[in-house]
């Protein structure tokens, strides 16, 4: 019995549903990271710090659908936007596709496992905190290297 292959091998992101787009959030949480810009550069440096309303637990936004109004820098990903794919981690599925990679080998679309991105190690759960509990003069203090 032959099968389709999946979506992402086959379809550019650009092509994609919004569903299909939706799903290849593994739900690591990086995206949500403050990071800093070298301004000699231009080099992009991951904070631990998370927006504030990430859920670290859970390491989803606490409020997705109004995240714009709430948060003036939350990233909005979207397929004409690949100037942003360069703050994404290279694990990320975005970034990875339109690197011609495939998926990473925890990804939930993979694994049939929500869990599978925070039992590889791979989300911020665990090491993130939340922007309410960090002065941003402290920032370059919680530069991380993952």
């Amino acid at each position: 019995m032959k099968t389709n292959p999946p979506f992402w091998e086959t379809k550019s992101l650009a092509t994609m549903t919004q569903s299909e787009w939706e799903s290849l959030c593994d739900g690591c949480g990086r995206c949500c990271l403050v990071k800093l810009q070298d301004e000699d550069t231009d080099e992009i440096f991951a904070t631990n710090v998370a927006c504030r309303l990430l859920d670290i637990d859970t390491c989803r936004c606490r409020d997705y659908d109004n995240r714009m109004n709430k948060v003036a820098m939350c990233m909005v990903l979207e397929p004409e936007k690949k100037d942003l794919l360069r703050l994404l981690p290279d694990s990320c599925a975005y970034r990875r596709l339109d690197e011609g990679k495939g998926l990473p080998s925890w990804h939930p679309l993979l694994t049939a496992n929500s869990a599978s991105v925070h039992l590889s190690g791979n989300s911020v759960k665990g090491y993130a905190q939340s922007e309410e509990y960090i002065h941003p003069d402290q920032l370059p203090e919680h530069v991380i290297n993952k």
